[in-house]
């Protein structure tokens, strides 16, 4: 397996998650609530497995690998641009979080925030995962080894030694019936 592989198939987990935020938004919409527990849930996904494990894998292993490379501009702009959307990333859950907060509290407002934070990452995900697995990837391979690319594989399941990926797949089985 090549270094790419296990972050593409974090990538399909990621977009089960955005198909059932993109259900639940219906659902919010039409109702005018929505469950703090679910958003709770949406948070902990984002934040634990698609930031931290995946983007974690790319930001603290494959890009620092890629950064002493002669990379064209154009793969080097699109690295760039990559980290700029991580952060992105992180700012919206991060206000989803604060939204869900003052909605507990009964700020009925926070909803709109809400609905507005889901819809950011609904739309987000699927054009960054896209310009990773279409884009990015596929360049980046040109700049390792065979070899390189093996032993930055092995990093990859060290790090994820340190995560929980079995949680998050159970957590997305439960919501996905719930």
């Amino acid at each position: 397996m090549q270094s790419r592989g296990p972050l593409m198939i974090e990538h399909r987990l990621i977009e089960r998650m955005i198909t059932l935020i993109k259900q639940k938004l219906g659902q919010i919409e039409s109702t005018n609530q929505v469950d703090p527990l679910f958003i709770d849930t949406v948070v902990d996904f984002i934040g634990i497995y698609a930031d931290r494990t995946h983007h974690g894998k790319e930001e603290d292993i494959l890009f620092k690998k890629l950064e002493n490379k002669q990379m064209s501009d154009q793969d080097r702009r699109i690295m760039d641009e990559l980290v700029d959307e991580h952060a992105l990333g992180r700012k919206t859950t991060k206000e989803l979080v604060e939204a869900n907060a003052q909605y507990r509290v009964g700020e009925k407002i926070a909803l709109a925030v809400i609905v507005s934070k889901l819809k950011k990452l609904v739309n987000f995900y699927p054009k960054h995962i896209e310009k990773e697995d279409k884009v990015f990837f596929p360049s980046y391979m040109k700049y390792l080894s065979d070899e390189e690319d093996q032993l930055m594989l092995e990093e990859f399941y060290e790090f994820d030694r340190e995560m929980i990926h079995e949680k998050y797949k159970s957590v997305l089985k439960e919501l996905e019936e719930y």
